[in-house]
């Protein structure tokens, strides 16, 4: 399944992975973060809810990976590759297709992440009855939902 990404003016596309995590994070789209850049090799922000714990983890990335931490709530965008294999274990929610580079941009930046409206049915089927809110506004952090 395809999301898209929009930050600084510029559409992201990704696409999700097959997994639970992924259904799971699908079904808090749409929402804007606020991501911080950690290490210079990634962009991190809090989802409003933790993925599920199970499944497959990994310790191993490739630039361009959307991953999240298990069983923490973080999503983080892995830029820059440095080499190191990331302690802890994560779950990989899916890929940016083109245009990692722009998450380089130095600083907090602010992320809105949602379904192309193609995509939205094959979402609400993905999800099941977890409550995909396909036509409503963007949720943000720390704000309220519209």
């Amino acid at each position: 399944m395809k999301i898209h990404l929009k930050l600084n003016g510029q559409v992201i596309p990704a696409t999700l992975a097959d997994n639970r995590a992924a259904q799971e994070f699908v079904a808090m789209l749409p929402l804007t973060l606020t991501l911080h850049d950690l290490f210079r090799r990634e962009k991190f922000g809090p989802l409003p809810s933790a993925v599920s714990a199970s499944g497959t983890r990994t310790q191993a990335y490739e630039v361009g990976d959307m991953i999240c931490w298990a069983p923490g709530p973080d999503l983080a965008i892995l830029y820059r590759q440095d080499g190191q294999a990331i302690s802890g274990g994560f779950h990989v929610l899916g890929r940016i297709d083109a245009g990692v580079e722009a998450f380089a941009a130095p600083g907090p930046i602010e992320v809105t992440i949602e379904v192309p409206a193609g995509e939205v049915d094959e979402a609400a089927l993905a999800v099941g009855a977890r409550g995909l809110r396909s036509r409503g506004g963007p949720c943000v952090i720390g704000g309220r939902c519209s």
